[in-house]
């Protein structure tokens, strides 16, 4: 499901929200009541969810970069502490 910005033309609110593509676009503005609320042209914005190929499918051995893996986390390539 992408998520979709909004601003309200009349007060400048302005929120996110998680919607179905097919899903009617808001037009009530949740701050000041106004029905002026119109969808903002952003970068696509989505949410992967669940542990899907794109973490842990087509790499092997321990190669895998799932979340909280503290393996390789702050480590630098030059061995050296940072200036």
């Amino acid at each position: 499901m992408p998520i979709y910005e909004y601003e309200c033309k009349a007060c400048g609110h302005r929120l996110e929200k998680l919607q179905r593509l097919s899903a009617a676009p808001l037009t009530d503005c949740p701050a000041c009541d106004q029905a002026e609320l119109g969808r903002l042209v952003s970068a696509a914005g989505f949410r992967l969810a669940g542990g899907g190929w794109y973490e842990t499918d087509f790499k092997t051995g321990g190669k895998k970069n799932l979340a909280g893996d503290s393996q390789g986390a702050g480590t630098s390539s030059d061995g050296g502490a940072a200036a």
